[in-house]
């Protein structure tokens, strides 16, 4: 197992994409005319800030939260490999 998992890894990224999935229904930005920069639309702009965070919650879920556990099992040759890369809990 990695150094860089963590148990509550998993939790973070489940809230972000919630938060980000709440985040997406911009309503407030519908019918303002504001230019950020002197040509790009309020609403746009917040997309694109938008999709930034998407990424970098994505990234960080690949980072941190990734099961690395199935990845290890999958690289093993095949007469070695256990039967499941699946962890139980008990």
């Amino acid at each position: 197992m990695s150094k860089r998992w963590h148990p509550r890894s998993g939790w973070i990224v489940w809230i972000g994409a919630a938060s980000l999935f709440l985040l997406h229904h911009d309503f407030w930005y519908w019918n303002d005319r504001t230019l950020v920069m002197g040509f790009l639309p309020i609403g746009l702009a917040y997309h694109f800030a938008y999709s930034m965070a998407a990424a970098l919650l994505w990234a960080g879920a690949v980072r941190f939260a990734w099961p690395r556990h199935i990845e290890e099992w999958a690289d093993q040759p095949a007469p070695s490999r256990p039967q499941s890369p699946v962890r139980m809990k008990s």
